[in-house]
């Protein structure tokens, strides 16, 4: 259309060249002109399926105006073209040992059209006979012709075959083909295999050798190739036996086993001597009887059942299960309980079982107060011939159920249902024990469990029961407006499940002062069990006997107190030797310490100028050792330091005690550094004061450490002080030795510029410190025994150490003469029991030091 009017509006069209239409001008109701495009010759789509054409308008203006519109022609297909195949004969040859399902070939068709009528559709013809319909087969689709049946050279040498091509077009257009085929020979006759006689089922304990079937076979070929071998699938306990010609005899060749295999499939290969040989299979089926040789299994060797207490008579509690790898009546199993004992009672009356499906039942309930584990033996019973059984145990555990409430043992009047009357003075303050509630349950576990609860008081705020242990305690102190009859209700329960409680009343009467408890005289108490009694009387026959040694023993002491008495305060053994051993020094002080593990002698002189000092050394029978080590002090110094070592701990009664009372402990006085106890510091660790003085002894004259040296201690050093000392000591002793070169022989450095190896002799194999693991040795093969000398020196040390406690404090209650009497005694206990024969400790390789003054003591 042309929105122009008048001459400038459309006037005509045109139509662009083409083969197949041409264009017609038509006029219509109000002078407008319409185009048809006209089909001048018939199309044919093979040739071209598709046609553009050009439609242009032109109007009348000027210039000239025009529109264009492309049309395209779609050729529809119409079926006039029939189905054509590549040859119209095909020949094939194909052998008669094909096997179904061969392809024999593919004949190929095509055709022009297209969609419906150009898909092709294969066929045998309408005249094809049913025999070759049952030997080949044709694919609708693809045409392929297949072998479905079975050929023979014999009978039918070729065949045949016409195909039919046809479209779905409409009408349906077809094509048509022959395909010949010819059938090439070869040995195609494969043995047979037949039965003589049909297997017979065998009994799994059969004999080898035993005859199951008879077989024969044949061929229907001749010559050659009617001659058969058989064989006998290898593994098997069977074999082939054969008789005559063609014929065979399958017996058994090893032991047979059912539960392993029910059944064998026995296969047989026939084997002709043809060219090439052909052969055929046959699988014969063999049953085996089963024999009754297999016991009854259970699925466990053992069973563990959970029972919970108090349960319904009549349940089950658990099933017990067998089998059995026979078959048949051997394989039926019966279940029976052994019978057996359950606290002197027979199982049988605990419970039962279903003899058909091993099913056990409770005959009563159970109380797991009384019967906490049993075991019940179960048999499994075949019925086979003979028969076969086996067994297995059963544990039956039963649960604890929360069936028993708490039970009160204290206070005992509340067992029988009475007030338990207390006591308690108003004077008491918060946190005071009133008295304690205890309860047991019979159950366990979370149901025993118990927990105490104040349920009501008079006064809920004056008292506190612990929620574990049953404690009755006052919150606060109590006042004058308390009541004075206090009335506790105390709630107790169990954890199980259902909870249990019981309930106790406590009736606590408040004083003023302390008096004797209140007798509930409504209640008598219980007679005492036997059980109890006897604890009594134990206990009054031990208190006795201890009583009556005590006695003796302290008897015998004072008897040997008396006898020595006469003993002085010297440390010689007779009187006549100390006269040679007198000290011509006035002004000397010798001080031991024999506390603690350290035992040492501290000498305290005066003027250093002197030099008529003496020493001597005054060891006991029960020493082992006799070795001091004598340390010169530096002559800068204005006051005398000697240093004794002892290895051998000396006998307290030896010296004069200066005081047998301590003095009062005073918690003013405080160690200073120089003070403190410790083989390198001014003063020896704190022990019992003991003092060596001529009768006209005057106090030593010297530095102020001196001085304060020569008096007794204000108080005893703690424990810990002395450990600390003695660590201290120990460590220092160490690390002297490891660092000091051999001329200083392991001293502390204190010293070590005045003693050389020439001054002092090799003494550390006979010093070491007790109770440390630090020597003064350097020779690592005698470290072993050293520290076996410290154990046993220290577990003695400790012996003594309790010995002499517990003699010192009873000492105290004796009178003076009385207590030298006692010290007298111990003393000759002493000796008399270190005298005897003791195995000697290992001694530390000899040093000419050493040597010397084992010279010396044999010279005195």
């Amino acid at each position: 259309m042309d929105p122009d009017v008048g001459s400038n509006s459309l006037k005509t069209y045109t139509l662009s060249k083409n083969e197949c239409c041409s264009l017609k001008i038509k006029e219509i109701e109000g002078g407008k002109t319409v185009p048809e495009l006209v089909l001048e010759k018939p199309l044919d789509r093979e040739k071209k399926a598709v046609h553009k054409i050009l439609l242009t308008a032109l109007d009348g203006g000027n210039p000239v105006r025009s529109g264009t519109s492309q049309i395209t022609i779609s050729v529809l297909d119409n079926n006039d073209n029939f189905p054509v195949f590549e040859r119209n004969v095909y020949k094939v040859t194909l052998g008669e040992t094909s096997v179904k399902g061969a392809i024999v070939m593919k004949p190929k068709a095509t055709d022009a059209d297209e969609g419906l009528n150009g898909e092709i559709e294969f066929s045998f013809g309408s005249r094809t006979p049913d025999i070759l319909l049952s030997i080949f087969d044709i694919n609708p689709l693809t045409g392929e012709i297949t072998l479905k049946g079975v050929l023979n050279y014999e009978t039918t040498k070729s065949y045949d075959i016409d195909i039919t091509a046809k479209d779905k077009g409409s009408p349906e257009m077809e094509g048509h083909c022959r395909v010949h085929i010819d059938i090439s020979d070869f040995n195609d006759n494969a043995p047979e295999i037949v039965f003589t006689s049909q297997p017979k089922p065998v009994r799994e304990d059969a004999p080898s050798g035993t005859v199951v079937a008879l077989i024969s076979a044949r061929d229907l070929d001749s010559g050659d190739n009617s001659k058969v071998t058989l064989q006998i699938t290898k593994g098997s306990p069977f074999n082939l036996k054969p008789s005559f010609s063609n014929n065979y005899a399958l017996v058994t060749s090893g032991a047979l086993d059912r539960e392993s295999f029910s059944e064998y499939n026995i296969e047989i290969t026939a084997t002709d001597s043809g060219s090439p040989p052909l052969s055929s299979k046959k699988s014969i089926p063999v049953s085996i009887t089963d024999v009754n040789d297999n016991r009854p299994s259970f699925t466990q060797p053992s069973y563990n059942v959970y029972l919970k207490e108090n349960g319904v008579p009549g349940s089950i509690l658990y099933s017990v299960s067998a089998s059995d790898l026979d078959f048949g009546e051997n394989a039926k199993i019966s279940y029976s309980i052994l019978d057996s004992k359950v606290q002197d009672v027979s199982v049988s009356s605990y419970v039962y079982i279903n003899s058909d499906n091993g099913s056990i039942y409770s005959m009563h309930s159970f109380d797991y107060e009384k019967l906490k584990v049993f075991q019940i033996q179960v048999q499994a019973k075949d019925q086979g011939s003979p028969s076969l059984s086996s067994n297995t145990t059963v544990h039956v555990f039963i649960l604890d159920q929360n069936d028993n409430a708490p039970v009160v043992i204290y206070p005992s009047s509340a067992i029988l249902g009475s007030l338990s009357h207390q006591r308690m003075s108003r004077s008491a303050k918060a946190g005071h024990l009133v008295t304690k509630v205890t309860a047991v349950d019979a159950d366990s576990g979370h149901n025993a469990w118990i927990s105490y609860k104040l349920a009501e008081a008079t006064d809920a705020s004056l008292f506190t029961v612990n929620l574990y242990t049953g404690e009755v305690r006052t919150k606060r102190a109590a006042s004058e407006q308390d009541d004075s009859s206090q009335r506790l209700l105390i709630e107790i329960k169990d954890d199980g499940e259902p909870m249990q409680s019981a309930t106790v009343t406590v009736s606590i009467m408040l004083e003023d002062g302390l008096h004797e408890p209140i007798l509930d005289l409504r209640q008598k108490a219980a007679e005492p069990s036997r059980k109890t009694g006897r604890i009594t009387l134990y206990l009054i026959l031990s208190l006795a006997s201890v009583s009556v040694l005590s006695l003796v023993t302290f008897l015998i002491l004072a008897v040997k107190c008396m006898r020595n008495s006469s003993s002085s305060g010297s440390c010689c053994m007779r009187g006549s030797d100390c006269d040679n051993y007198k000290n011509p020094n006035r002004n000397m002080q010798i001080q031991l310490n024999t506390d603690g593990p350290i035992k040492y002698v501290e000498v305290l002189g005066g003027d250093m100028m002197s030099q008529s000092q003496s020493f001597r050394s005054c060891m006991s029978p029960m020493s082992e050792y006799s070795d001091f080590t004598l340390i010169k002090p530096s002559s800068t110094t204005d006051f005398t330091e000697v240093i004794s070592v002892l290895d051998a701990s000396l006998p307290d009664s030896t010296w004069t005690f200066e005081s047998q009372q301590q003095k009062p402990p005073n918690n003013d006085w405080r160690f200073t550094q120089g003070q403190r106890p410790g083989p390198s510091g001014p003063h020896m660790p704190y022990g019992t004061h003991i003092r060596w003085t001529p009768k006209s002894g005057t106090s030593a004259t010297g530095g102020p450490e001196v001085a304060m040296g020569t008096g007794p201690w204000p108080q005893p050093p703690t424990e810990a002080e002395q450990l600390q000392a003695l660590m201290a000591a120990a460590n220092e002793v160490s690390e002297a030795t490891a660092t000091l070169g051999p001329g200083t022989m392991g001293l502390s450095t204190r010293y070590s510029p005045q003693f050389t190896l020439q001054h002092v002799p090799d003494y550390r194999q006979n010093v070491y410190i007790p109770g440390s693991t630090a020597t003064l040795t350097s020779n690592p093969q005698q470290q072993q025994q050293q520290q076996q000398q410290q154990q046993q020196q220290q577990q003695q040390q400790q012996q003594q150490q309790q010995q002499a406690t517990a003699q010192q404090a009873a000492q105290q209650a004796l009178p003076p003469a009385q207590m030298a009497a006692q010290m007298s005694a111990q003393m000759s206990a002493q000796m008399s029991a270190q005298m005897s024969p003791q195995p000697e400790p290992p001694k530390a390789a000899q040093t000419p030091a050493s040597k010397k003054k084992s010279t010396k003591k044999e010279k005195k």
